[in-house]
């Protein structure tokens, strides 16, 4: 039987991990902070049970929340480019301090960067012309 990706960056520990380094940054960003509930410790937990059901592990995101629908939970939030590189900025650097092979620590932020664009839902504009048109 082939170890799951779950298994393989450490199971739950291991997502953890992750999880309570990139939260704790994100509770004293000046362009993130504001984007969270007041209550980070639960966001905190679906995110670990999103990433560890994503990776192979336990089922019970959506056993609490259903389908993920990254996307539509998402699109309450303005998340424009700042806001995605800044996520991406503080995920990587929470990455970085755990203790993953190059390998699975370059599968794992290939997802995280691919999911971070995802989540982007106020377009760059390649004009430079702000949405509401010139002024």
């Amino acid at each position: 039987m082939t170890e799951q990706p779950y298994d393989q960056f450490g199971g739950a520990e291991f997502f953890s991990s992750l999880v309570a380094a990139f939260y704790a940054r994100v509770a004293t960003d000046p362009i993130l902070r504001p984007m969270y509930p007041d209550d980070l410790p639960a966001a905190q937990r679906r995110l670990e049970l999103f990433l560890a059901q994503y990776w192979g592990g336990p089922q019970t995101y959506s056993d609490e929340r259903g389908h993920p629908r990254l996307r539509l939970r998402h699109n309450p939030f303005t998340i424009d480019s700042a806001a995605r590189d800044r996520w991406l900025a503080l995920m990587h650097e929470a990455l970085s301090e755990q203790d993953l092979s190059p390998e699975l620590e370059s599968q794992l932020w290939t997802y995280l960067v691919g999911a971070a664009f995802a989540m982007q839902n106020v377009p760059d504009d390649p004009y430079g012309i702000p949405a509401e048109g010139p002024r």
